[in-house]
């Protein structure tokens, strides 16, 4: 099964959902824990039947429900079809689904020598690469909790930062972030590559990516 781009999703018109680092996700604000934990059997009880597991965050508050077909690395009809049951049991339930404020944080190395530094990473995190993956440029959290650290080829030259957060926001979201991180003191560095990504830095010069699946493969 083919995996489908940021575009196809946007266009299969999923209320509350959003596309953000390959997968499918929203938050459904609950009254209460019981309330939460019935739509999660629901859930459950459907991805069984069919299946295909999301992976689902259950929180006092909220629900947090994330589809992604591991098999194949990406969003498929399977995901699509799985999004629509949830919805449909939320609003049965009384429940909204919303994808306000969700994001995903990725942690980017900046090096000239990745592969030199990568076996390092990897050892002291006890993580691994991703399977089938051709270039070995991260390791991810086999559990999925924690962020992916990925190794972005720079140059040597100084001074230059090592470090930078890349955090995936909906395209909705952009500007509103851009704005509040403007008025807070914040600068924009790059708007080169918008809107797949914009570059921003705190005052003391530490940058942060603001990325979206905007014009990606």
């Amino acid at each position: 099964m083919s995996t489908l781009t940021g575009k196809q999703v946007a266009e299969a018109g999923l209320d509350g959902w959003t596309y953000l680092l390959g997968a499918l996700q929203t938050r459904i604000r609950t009254p209460d824990f019981a309330a939460g934990l019935a739509l999660v059997a629901a859930v459950g009880a459907e991805a069984e039947r069919v299946d295909h597991h999301p992976d689902l965050d259950l929180r006092y508050t909220h629900v947090d429900v994330r589809l992604r077909s591991h098999d194949v690395g990406g969003v498929t009809q399977r995901d699509l079809r799985l999004a629509r049951f949830v919805s449909e049991r939320a609003a049965d339930a009384g429940l909204t689904l919303s994808a306000a404020g969700l994001s995903r944080l990725e942690l980017a190395l900046d090096t000239p020598e990745h592969a030199a530094v990568l076996p390092f990473w990897r050892a002291v995190l006890t993580w691994h690469s991703p399977e089938g993956q051709a270039s070995d440029d991260e390791v991810r959290d086999p559990a999925g909790v924690l962020p992916t650290v990925w190794f972005q080829r720079s140059g040597r030259e100084e001074p230059r930062q090592r470090w930078h957060p890349d955090v995936w926001v909906d395209p909705a979201e952009v500007d509103a972030r851009i704005a509040a991180a403007l008025a807070a003191g914040g600068t924009l560095v790059s708007d080169a590559e918008a809107p797949s990504f914009w570059v921003l830095a705190d005052p003391d010069g530490n940058r942060v990516c603001l990325c979206t699946w905007q014009q990606r493969a």
